[in-house]
């Protein structure tokens, strides 16, 4: 199975010439270290940063340019900075060509609970709920289970909703799946992973059309 590094380095094989990218918290930010040196791509962080490169290396951080989620990141040639109303704009006018969010849990409708576990200290929703009302092709980044071995890719979220029905695909450390109208339709495993145990790990409805090719990363 991968680690989060092969999630993000999965994740990056979606990334085309051209596109405006939003990273998300958590695993998306790993996205940026790993896209093709051949390819243009404009990545952008919702606190007011397009331009993002990869995380800097020990030593060279600057703490004044950081992503959304405060980490300290670089800038590419070129790359700009504006106010939350800028950033928004962008993202609500639909400029952002894919999204990438990490999450708790994801529905077989393509649901997504990202931002509250009831009874924990959470400082609020942040741009998640523009990004998901926006987009037109949403990537999670996540792991297929929580730690008790629980699945996270379920028939119904039991977490309070990000957004309804606006996830395209999950890549996870166990597959890459595609949201359909029938549930989660494997489309690749992680290298070592068999189709019993990704049918095992979820507990949505799981379509398996065919031979499921392992994951080329």
């Amino acid at each position: 199975m991968l680690d989060k590094n092969g999630i993000a380095k999965r994740i990056a094989k979606e990334v085309k010439d051209g596109y405006y990218v939003n990273l998300g918290i958590g695993i998306p930010t790993l996205v940026a270290n790993f896209v093709r040196d051949d390819i243009s791509v404009e990545f952008q962080s919702e606190n007011g940063v397009l331009g993002m490169g990869p995380f800097p290396f020990e030593g060279e951080e600057d703490a004044d340019i950081i992503n959304a989620g405060k980490q300290t990141i670089t800038t590419l040639p070129g790359a700009s900075f504006f106010d939350s109303a800028t950033s928004f704009g962008m993202i609500r006018g639909q400029h952002v060509h894919l999204t990438i969010l990490g999450a708790m849990e994801v529905a077989e409708n393509g649901d997504i609970a990202n931002w509250k576990i009831p009874g924990k200290m959470v400082k609020g929703m942040g741009g998640a709920m523009d990004l998901v009302a926006s987009a037109e092709n949403i990537i999670v980044a996540m792991m297929h289970t929580n730690r008790d071995g629980d699945s996270k890719l379920l028939k119904r979220c039991m977490l309070p909703l990000t957004g309804v029905g606006c996830v395209t695909k999950i890549v996870t450390n166990l597959a890459v799946l595609e949201v359909t109208d029938q549930g989660f339709k494997l489309l690749e495993r992680a290298p070592g992973v068999s189709v019993e145990e990704i049918k095992k790990a979820t507990e949505g409805r799981l379509v398996v059309d065919g031979d499921v090719p392992e994951m080329r990363i």
